[in-house]
């Protein structure tokens, strides 16, 4: 039966920006990542009969059913990206994970709605656990708009995890908390945007600069760099060499809208000889 190479658990989204609804979540730039360089991807989430599905060509979805899928409002702001939530898909359980899959060689947790629970991490165990959690650092008020939350089960997730990425979007612009984090998981990286990101490794910070560039749409580049240094790291066990790789993919990425942001096959033999 089949065995995805790289695992990605999150739910889909259905996200409705300014150019009208395109497919989204964590999960789906992740994959795509993943299959351009040259892994079988896998998808375990849960959305509604709304969303398209076409951009996943290829790669294989195990879904839960939902009467409507995750849906995300994007709205441009001056204050910047504001975010509502109008729907959400049903929760992600260990029991929804295909047998065959959970001997996933990479397993990437990606929540987008505090849709898994902090528990799913340790049923992996012995794999290479992955995590990006900026489902699990927000909440929603009543007419949906997103807003920042606390992480309570950080250190039980971090425990179980190889590595874990993290933007400064969702440490609310404060990467102070990063400090204790970096001190639970062996390996963490804070994305910065056009700055770069920053690697906590062995009690060290250093700073992987981005390579200069135009930007037209940076959705989704915080997940391309995700999975392009879990993929990287699990293969060179190199953080330094795996972050500056994922940099400048996620750097390339920004000049393009949506799931277009994902790299080809080609942008990653380039990157690897960047």
């Amino acid at each position: 039966m089949f065995t995805p190479d790289y695992l990605a658990i999150g739910h889909l989204s259905r996200d409705l920006t300014p150019n009208g609804p395109q497919l989204g979540g964590s999960v789906a730039y992740a994959a795509r990542t993943a299959r351009a360089m040259g892994l079988r991807a896998g998808i375990v989430t849960s959305h509604g009969s709304d969303v398209d599905l076409a951009p996943l060509e290829s790669i294989a979805c195990h879904h839960v059913p939902a009467a409507a899928s995750t849906t995300f409002v994007l709205e441009n702001t001056p204050q910047g990206r504001q975010l509502r939530l109008t729907n959400l898909a049903a929760p992600l359980r260990w029991e929804h994970i295909p047998t065959a899959w959970r001997r996933a060689p990479i397993v990437h947790l990606a929540p987008v709605a505090q849709e898994i629970p902090p528990s799913m991490a340790q049923h992996f165990a012995g794999r290479f656990i992955g995590v990006t959690p900026q489902g699990w650092l927000r909440q929603w008020q009543d007419d949906g708009r997103i807003t920042p939350a606390a992480w309570p089960h950080a250190q039980e997730v971090l425990s179980w995890a190889t590595a874990a990425v993290v933007s400064l979007e969702d440490l609310g612009g404060d990467e102070s908390q990063a400090t204790a984090w970096a001190e639970a998981v062996p390996v963490l990286v804070v994305t910065q945007g056009a700055q770069g990101a920053v690697l906590y490794w062995q009690g060290e910070r250093r700073h992987i600069p981005a390579p200069t560039g135009s930007e037209t749409d940076a959705t989704g580049a915080g997940d391309i760099f995700a999975a392009a240094f879990f993929v990287r790291l699990y293969h060179t066990r190199d953080p330094l060499e795996a972050a500056r790789f994922a940099t400048v993919l996620a750097a390339a990425s920004v000049q393009r809208p949506g799931l277009e942001a994902t790299p080809s096959p080609k942008e990653v033999q380039q990157a690897l000889k960047a």
